[in-house]
């Protein structure tokens, strides 16, 4: 699980990623935005303009302002249309500016041309000045639509695919776009044009300009607060990534424990083969699984896909992998009691000990002390029988099904507080758990943690998908608030949806959280393993 104090910041990093990143104040994560779209927009600028300093200085005019409004951009997937509505709005207040000044540029032409601009610019700067006017003299005459094209194909490196993703159609109409727009140009000034275009894309020197700018401007009111989830949400990403990694790490004791005791209980080859199968299966599925849930994010923000197609696949690969480790799991506990019986019938030999007799004590412990008909503890230690009756008890544990009035451990278990493969209660922690505080790979419930959490309030490390909230580094969706990197629902990483999300209040707890996943995955597991091991070991 990836939590980390502040997002790693990649130059491939998806509009989303990097616009969550500059409303928690990283104007590094700006400046990829604007290296990303600044050819665009000051091409889009130059095209309406006509001027190539004034055209770069409006571009920069209209990042710096969007500097200031990032808070309010409600998809930061359509980034790059928000930045062009900003771009249009600034050349069409210059346009409205410049019309009351109608011979500005023929009497800068004449200046430059005069004997005084000579004396004030070097022959070069003269040159390029003269290079612009006759650059747009050739292009002026050329519609709005074939102009666009042209401008950005030769600053874009003569790529008919990027110019088609900035203005958003297909490969074939650029094309055509082009070849209209080449053939109303001056035949002789076509390689002129070319030239001068591609000699004026701008490069970083633009990029250092605009950060230079945005550095000395503080975020207003709203982005400060847009800034503040931000930091809020990398608080929360952080203990996510504890709770994941505490979970995980509880996982793997917790599996060692298990693997040791069902070794223990084991009385032949064939058993010892087949329990080594199902835990090797039944530990590096879930590490499959989150592996796939982390590529399907890295995707995701990587690749630009669309946030409710991303939403969509997280979901169905969540889903699947609940559905079909529950089955699994009752597929493999039925497997192991039909093992055992006809292990009993091949090779009799091997149970004749007292130990290993279905009556032995060695194989349970029942408590004397009964409560409403129910025994106060109940703990199993032998393999399981094909016979067996669930483990029952208000402390129940050590079954492949263990069902408990307080407290269950076991294969699937079923109590308030249950611990298990598959486990069902009020406060449950398994590979799948179900419950009102759902906690596992897969944490279902009222409140689900988890790699993954499908809960009308979700937090987990790779996925979440939430009725009420969803909260992830990774993905997630929900139907009023998400918070992260790619999230989808009707209020995304704002200060409202912190508060649907109840970070603040889950701030008092998380810690007892960790303690609880800590203290009742290892502790049941070790205690049982090394009494089996007393009692069943040969």
């Amino acid at each position: 699980m990836r939590l980390f104090e502040r997002p790693t910041i990649s130059a491939d990093m998806n509009d989303a990623g990097l616009v969550l990143a500059s409303l928690g104040g990283d104007r590094d994560a700006f400046g990829h935005i604007v290296s990303r779209y600044q050819s665009l927009l000051c091409s889009l600028a130059y095209s309406s303009i006509g001027d190539l300093n004034h055209s770069e200085d409006v571009a920069q005019e209209a990042f710096v302002e969007a500097w200031g409004k990032l808070d309010t951009l409600k998809e930061p997937d359509k980034l790059k249309a928000w930045l062009c509505g900003i771009l249009r709005f600034k050349v069409s207040r210059f346009r409205r500016k410049e019309a009351n000044q109608p011979v500005k540029n023929a009497e800068v032409l004449e200046e430059d041309r005069g004997h005084g601009a000579r004396d004030t610019k070097t022959e070069d700067a003269v040159i390029r000045d003269e290079e612009q006017v006759l650059l747009w003299e050739a292009m002026e005459n050329v519609p709005d639509t074939y102009r666009e094209a042209l401008v950005l194909f030769y600053r874009e490196d003569r790529s008919t695919k990027q110019v088609a993703e900035d203005l958003d159609l297909t490969e074939d109409a650029v094309k055509q776009r082009l070849s209209r727009g080449r053939k109303l140009l001056q035949a002789e000034m076509t390689r002129f044009v070319e030239g001068a275009l591609e000699k004026s894309k701008p490069g970083a020197t633009f990029t250092a300009a605009v950060l230079a700018v945005i550095s000395a401007i503080p975020p207003p009111a709203q982005a400060a607060s847009a800034g503040a989830v931000a930091a809020k949400a990398a608080h929360w990403l952080k203990w996510t990534n504890l709770l994941t990694l505490l979970a995980a790490f509880s996982g793997v004791i917790s599996a060692f424990f298990g693997l040791r005791a069902s070794l223990d209980q084991s009385r032949t080859q064939a058993e010892r083969r087949r329990i080594i199968r199902i835990v090797t299966v039944m530990f590096f599925y879930p590490v499959l699984f989150c592996a796939a849930l982390f590529g399907l994010r890295q995707l995701a923000l990587h690749s630009g896909l669309p946030v409710h197609q991303v939403a969509i696949a997280s979901q169905v690969l969540v889903l699947g992998f609940a559905a079909s480790y529950v089955f699994l799991s009752v597929v493999i506990l039925n497997g192991l009691r039909m093992l055992r019986a006809q292990q009993r019938e091949l090779f009799p030999e091997s149970f004749k000990d007292e130990v290993d007799q279905v009556g032995s004590k060695a194989r349970e412990v029942k408590s004397k002390t009964y409560i409403a008909g129910v025994p106060l503890f109940h703990f199993r230690f032998g393999a399981p029988e094909k016979d067996d009756a669930p483990v029952v008890g208000w402390i129940a544990g050590g079954g492949d099904r263990a069902y408990g009035l307080l407290f269950a451990w076991g294969g699937i278990a079923v109590a308030p507080v249950s611990v298990g493969i598959v486990s069902f209660g009020l406060f449950s922690i398994g590979a799948v758990g179900f419950g009102l505080f759902g906690v596992g790979a897969v944490g279902i419930g009222i409140i689900g943690f988890g790699s993954a959490a499908v809960a009308y309030k979700a937090y987990a490390s790779l996925s979440a998908l939430g009725w009420s909230s969803a909260f992830s580094p990774g993905i997630s969706v929900a139907k009023e608030a998400a918070i992260g990197p790619v999230a989808y629902a009707e209020h995304v990483n704002n200060e409202l949806a912190f508060e649907i999300a109840s970070l603040a209040a889950m701030d008092q707890v998380y810690l007892w959280i960790l303690g609880a996943i800590a203290a009742l995955v290892i502790i049941p597991a070790a205690w049982h393993s090394n009494t089996v091991r007393k009692r069943m070991r040969k």
